[in-house]
């Protein structure tokens, strides 16, 4: 008798563990797959990357506007309806777009911040479409 209860204690202790690394495996797989699911920050204008204050350096932002200008090497002038700011767009972001001061484009990246003044680091170009 006491042979079988050792015996079944070790096969419950021995699945409980399968069952724990398993299920720590798939709660991993998920993680990898998975991401921030919930409201993306407020910041969506120029005023509003204006207006964000020394904190917010690294805040992710998308914005809808105009490149204007560049402003020499990978630095252009971004504006949209409430104003303009620079921004920075690495030359592998633009994956051969070409866009013009007309072109509409959202993008995406995060807000780069020192004492004296604030840019966008850009991660995503792309051109919206036109409206019909």
């Amino acid at each position: 008798m006491k042979k079988q209860i050792v015996v079944t204690l070790g096969a419950l202790l021995f699945a409980t563990s399968a069952f724990a690394h398993n299920h720590d495996c798939n709660h991993d797989q998920t993680n990898q797959a998975g991401g921030f699911i919930g409201p993306a920050s407020n910041i969506a204008t120029v005023q509003d990357v204006l207006n964000a204050g020394l904190f917010s350096d690294e805040t992710p932002v998308t914005l809808i506007g105009h490149i204007k200008s560049g402003l020499g090497g990978e630095r252009y002038m971004f504006a949209d309806e409430t104003g303009q700011i620079p921004v920075e767009i690495d030359q592998d972001k633009w994956h051969g777009q070409k866009v013009s001061p007309t072109t509409k484009v959202k993008i995406s990246g995060e807000i780069d911040r020192d004492i004296d003044d604030a840019a966008v680091d850009v991660d995503v170009v792309q051109i919206m479409p036109a409206k019909a």
